[in-house]
């Protein structure tokens, strides 16, 4: 069984960090480009970051240069390193990869950014 588990979300002020972490189970995760997307409420749920098999990233332009993807794959994971927080950035977070047609996504996880 496929099963995705995002942690890491929480209350962060402005300029804060947060590391946000995605453990997958029931699939060969080397193998499989991993996202994070996130939705914020009353918007479309919008693709943050990316990272491919190998290892190359790609960046939603909002982020570029806050937000850094990456992998583990000795320890099923994806990271996704978020730095220089702004509140615009709160939204839940979710983790996303796509496999024969099929779309499979975490259960999200809260990122507020606040003062």
């Amino acid at each position: 069984q496929v099963q995705l588990v995002e942690s890491g979300g929480g209350l962060v002020q402005p300029g804060g960090s947060l590391r946000l972490s995605c453990a997958a189970s029931g699939i060969i995760f080397r193998i499989f480009a991993m996202d994070w997307y996130r939705q914020a409420p009353g918007k479309q749920r919008e693709l943050v970051a990316a990272i491919s098999s190998g290892g190359n990233t790609n960046y939603g332009d909002s982020v570029k240069g806050r937000f850094t993807i990456s992998r583990d794959n000795a320890k099923n994971t994806v990271y996704l390193q978020m730095n220089s927080l702004k509140p615009e950035d709160t939204a839940v977070y979710y983790c996303h990869f796509r496999a024969n047609m099929n779309d499979y996504w975490g259960q999200g996880t809260q990122v507020t950014v606040s003062s």
